[in-house]
């Protein structure tokens, strides 16, 4: 086995659990290495676009991260797509599944409409959204360790299971939103409805949690 392979990818696994950041020297504790050699595979992994540095020089996950996960974000359209069109469906809303492009931003994988409801919210697949705005971002945040100074919205999600927006991102709209776990336990994405009625959040908060849970358990 590559040590300078492991250790490369060790950072990786450490950034993914970490969106938030971390310092170089937090890097080289974590990971085991010499601050020098931490440097030196952060460097690496930049010069891929693998990772990054903010105005602070904390070290993110890059977005050359996105590109490798295109095949995986392929398999997990193709597993939520039965989820999707059931939940919207069955709730007479539109479904969509979001998923964290980095630790400031979520984008819209997939957008699933009801068949039978005479109207329905409509959204662009790819669209970007800051993540502290709308139920998915809400959701994704809820499910990470808590932050000092965050929206009480994310708190609030943190109890009860699911996220609610009101017109954050699109003003009629009302969004509802569950966070998916991954295989270890990470958030892979936000799964979610929207709608214009705020009156059935109760009801559609149990329908998105458990369509998340469903998706969580395919993907394992």
């Amino acid at each position: 086995m590559s040590k300078t392979l492991h250790n490369g990818l060790q950072i990786l696994e450490l950034l993914a659990r970490r969106p938030q950041g971390l310092s170089v020297t937090e890097i080289a504790d974590q990971v085991g290495v010499h601050r020098t050699v931490a440097h030196r595979l952060i460097r690496t992994l930049e010069s891929h676009r693998l990772c990054r540095r903010d105005d602070f020089k904390r070290v993110l996950p890059g977005f050359g991260l996105v590109r490798l996960a295109e095949p995986v974000e392929q398999d997990l359209r193709t597993l939520a797509r039965p989820v999707l069109e059931e939940l919207a469906d069955g709730t007479q809303a539109t479904a969509h599944l979001v998923v964290r492009e980095s630790a400031a931003e979520v984008r819209s994988l997939m957008v699933v409409e009801p068949r039978r409801a005479p109207m329905h919210i409509g959204f662009q697949v790819g669209r970007v959204d800051p993540i502290d705005r709308g139920s998915a971002g809400l959701a994704i945040l809820a499910a990470l360790p808590q932050q000092p100074g965050e929206r009480a919205e994310i708190a609030a999600a943190r109890r009860r299971g699911y996220a609610v927006s009101h017109g954050e991102l699109v003003p009629p709209v009302v969004g509802i939103s569950a966070a998916v776990a991954g295989r270890h336990g990470d958030v892979l994405a936000a799964l979610g409805v929207s709608v214009f009625d705020g009156g059935r959040e109760a009801e559609l908060g149990v329908a998105v949690q458990d369509a998340a849970r469903r998706l969580a358990t395919l993907l394992r």
